[in-house]
């Protein structure tokens, strides 16, 4: 496998204690190099989307280590203060719902991201642009979110997901809300940018039918890792 991007190591997360005490993660630890595409797969409430929530920075672990593009970013504290520039630097999410801001466009969805991050306008624009053209979605940049169809305004999400340049994007459901081929052709975009841009994508999924476009698949349970499978299984 290729040097690690995500590394998380004896990862646990408790909420409440006492008799209400849940233990989300207990003790898991895995590997994601870069040109990697793997899938979390479990029943409800096994873990998948707290560890994917660890992972990006959003829920803080309550044990572990946490490291992400070689950076140390949790030992037993955030080692770094700005959570927010954290995960701007690092981190790029796609979620089953595409979230796109429905009073713009698609290329100023994109755009707003480079925006906030201190991008100058025209500048921002251009990047929205190429990312667009990138993910052969260019001839949709001035439609509204509601005139997308739905493999369109995913392919927007993930635009404005790689806005940053983030080697690490993590996607909750990405094709749930897709029917087959549709989920088949974004799957095939975040492989085939997994493998250019050198990134890697952890995808939390139910989706039996793109299961085949996961270089790996590591199956939670209870909070635990119980198998892994896969080329590096």
């Amino acid at each position: 496998m290729a040097a690690a991007l995500v590394e998380v190591e004896g990862v646990a997360k408790r909420f409440g204690e006492g008799a209400a005490r849940v233990d989300a993660l207990r003790g898991v630890s895995l590997a994601v190099g870069a040109g990697e595409v793997v899938a979390l797969l479990g029943p409800s409430g096994s873990g998948k989307t707290t560890l994917l929530n660890v992972i990006g920075c959003i829920l803080e672990p309550s044990a572990g280590k946490v490291t992400l593009d070689g950076e140390l970013v949790w030992d037993g504290r955030w080692l770094r203060p700005d959570l927010r520039r954290l995960r701007l630097d690092k981190v790029g999410f796609i979620f089953q719902a595409h979230n796109l801001l429905p009073f713009l466009n698609a290329t100023d969805n994109v755009a707003l991201v480079l925006e906030l991050a201190g991008r100058p306008p025209a500048e921002a624009r251009a990047r929205a642009l190429d990312l667009l053209d990138y993910l052969e979605v260019a001839n949709r940049a001035t439609a509204m979110p509601a005139l997308l169809s739905g493999g369109e305004a995913q392919r927007v999400a993930i635009a404005r997901a790689l806005a940053n340049g983030p080697r690490i994007i993590l996607a909750d459901e990405p094709t749930a809300a897709l029917d087959s081929k549709r989920a088949g052709i974004v799957m095939d975009l975040l492989g085939r940018l997994a493998r250019e841009q050198q990134a890697c994508i952890i995808a939390v999924t139910h989706d039996d039918k793109i299961l085949d476009r996961f270089d790996r698949r590591f199956e939670l349970r209870d909070g635990e890792l119980v198998s892994q499978q896969g080329e590096n299984a």
